[in-house]
């Protein structure tokens, strides 16, 4: 918890984000702007706000091994897993996830999710809606930079946009969403790891700190002012986001789980916070910290979730490391949330970035397939207990209702009241869409 010496009163107004600042010296060697926030950008939300928490599931998980179970196919394709009912009649899901069984009355299935452009390993479809091609000068931001942009911080001492994306060996593993050309002062918080011993100020007074800011200030106008690119003026908001969450416990309680109710963290589980192979972690504790992170004010959190790129040993790989773990955290969020009164507000997203192929290699894996793939919506006041899209017999064709990313991307902005057709300029001065050629789904509204 932050424990400040000194009046209370509020120092800045601006806002801003970054992985967190080492605050030792304020002063002309101190918070250091490249120091004071290596950071990445975020926004925040009220206690019951229009929030959005995305699961980035690493690598791609196998959809016909989860939500689109095909035992109706040869062998060679639907492999060994077999269904079970769920809290919806009619709907039937993987016999390793019996947690998510009990919440499909609260989620929503995505059977033919397309778009994915090549069948390569990024994170950036999931993100953004969008492929990664034809971007315009700064590239495509991520919906939790638009947000940031867009809506702001609900609380200042709270970053819109955090990332629960530890590094990993392969960069777009471990990728939160990257800004785009809305630049650093838009890009996500990343909380994880050592950063968060640096939101503590270390017996600095609110006096002396304030001094010290505008020392900063003064010392680094010049350096603003001759900045024609636009990254300084992100740093100078990181800057103040940096102030603002130093002279507040409010981030630093909502990252604390010794705060929570020890029956509650029960039921999330801690998971595994090693990364897997070149993956993240399959740490059940950031679905827990998601949750803490809306509440004190986060508009939107993105999750990354171990590594599903088994081109070998698929099934042992799903159900001895990945699925229990996925579905403990997953339906623990999803039931949480219901329980809270905050299903209405925040919408949870469960996604990779393509599906696998229909027939098992001769290594038991599945192979990269861009053609369709799945996911899992829930929450966020949409009509649950439905299943959305459906494949042909080998799941590898789409039969039914094609969704593309964007079109959900669109929905996830309309339910936080951003219109589809609202504009950012890019890096050139060029108005651009924050969703291109698609509309929020009219099956969820």
């Amino acid at each position: 918890m932050l424990s400040i010496p000194g009046p209370k009163h509020r120092l800045c107004d601006g806002v801003s984000r970054r992985n967190f600042l080492r605050i030792g010296s304020l002063a002309m060697g101190g918070i250091s702007l490249p120091q004071l926030l290596r950071a990445e950008a975020a926004a925040g939300i009220r206690g019951s706000h229009k929030a959005i928490i995305m699961v980035y599931m690493v690598g791609a998980p196998s959809h016909q091994d989860m939500y689109d179970l095909k035992m109706d196919a040869p062998s060679e394709i639907r492999g060994e897993f077999r269904p079970i009912k769920t809290s919806v009649p009619g709907i039937e899901i993987c016999e390793h996830m019996p947690g998510m069984a009990k919440v499909m009355d609260k989620c929503v299935p995505l059977r033919s999710v397309h778009g994915s452009p090549n069948g390569a390993h990024d994170s950036f479809i999931c993100y953004t809606g969008r492929a990664k091609r034809n971007e315009p000068p700064g590239g495509w931001p991520s919906i939790g930079s638009v947000v940031s942009k867009l809506k702001g911080p609900v609380n200042r001492a709270v970053p819109p946009f955090n990332g629960l994306a530890p590094n990993a060996g392969h960069p777009p593993y471990g990728s939160p969403g990257h800004p785009g050309f809305l630049g650093v002062g838009h890009a996500a918080f990343r909380p994880s790891g050592p950063a968060r011993e640096d939101m503590v100020l270390q017996g600095v007074t609110l006096d002396r700190l304030d001094d010290r800011q505008k020392l900063l200030r003064s010392f680094d106008r010049f350096r603003r002012d001759a900045d024609a690119s636009g990254m300084m003026s992100g740093m100078d908001e990181i800057a103040e986001q940096a102030l603002s969450v130093l002279t507040s416990s409010r981030l630093a309680a909502a990252l604390d789980l010794s705060k929570e109710d020890p029956k509650v963290r029960a039921r999330y589980g801690k998971g595994d916070p090693k990364k897997f192979g070149d993956g993240a972690p399959r740490n059940l504790e950031h679905f827990l910290m998601a949750r803490r992170l809306v509440e004190a004010g986060a508009r939107v959190v993105t999750l990354n979730f171990g590594r599903w790129d088994f081109h070998s040993d698929n099934f042992n790989g799903l159900k001895n490391t990945h699925l229990p773990m996925f579905d403990q955290g997953l339906s623990a969020l999803i039931q949480d949330l219901h329980d809270r009164g905050l299903s209405d507000d925040v919408t949870v997203v469960a996604w990779g970035e393509f599906g696998r192929t229909p027939r098992i290699n001769a290594n038991a894996g599945r192979d990269h397939w861009p053609s369709v793939g799945g996911g899992l919506i829930a929450g966020g006041g949409l009509k649950m207990g439905q299943v959305i899209g459906a494949t042909d017999r080998t799941g590898g064709k789409i039969a039914d209702r094609p969704i593309h990313f964007g079109e959900v991307h669109a929905t996830l902005y309309r339910n936080l009241g951003i219109h589809t057709e609202t504009k950012l300029f890019d890096l050139a001065g060029r108005p651009q869409y924050v969703v291109a050629g698609h509309q929020p789904m009219p099956e969820l509204i």
